[in-house]
């Protein structure tokens, strides 16, 4: 089972890979290109070059974990990432999301952390001499 929870963070390869590496090969890329600690718990996806099969490598308890997802029609789109990212940093709701094949860029997420906007109508005016 994948740790999808709440705090699960996902690193997300921009560039393909090529996905006959095995564990052992996944986890050199980890080191490598991010200078990452493959046994932090973090889920680091990999796709392939034809953007329809994905690896997902995880460190879970006692051992690595690679988990793998070949579509049978269509392709993973990925998000827009900086001409100069090696990686893109997602949560667990937008994992499932590129996993089950919705474009992350044509999907609206509120912002949970921004201030609501209010806006006060009045139409009532209160009179604070009757009041008492």
């Amino acid at each position: 089972m994948m740790p999808l929870g709440i705090g699960a963070r996902v690193v997300l390869a921009t560039e393909p890979v090529d996905l006959r590496r095995g564990h052992d090969g996944l986890i050199s890329l980890v080191r490598s290109r991010w200078d990452a600690d493959p046994y932090s718990g973090t889920l680091f996806v990999f796709v392939g070059r034809r953007r329809d099969r994905v690896k997902i490598l995880f460190f879970a308890r006692g051992g690595f974990v690679v988990y793998y997802k070949r579509l049978e029609r269509g392709r993973f789109t990925m998000p827009v990432a900086a001409d100069d990212a090696s990686s893109i940093t997602l949560d667990g709701a937008a994992l499932a999301m590129l996993l089950d094949g919705i474009d992350l860029g044509a999907v609206k997420r509120p912002d949970l952390w921004a201030p609501k906007k209010t806006t006060v109508k009045s139409t009532q005016r209160i009179d604070i001499r009757s009041a008492s």
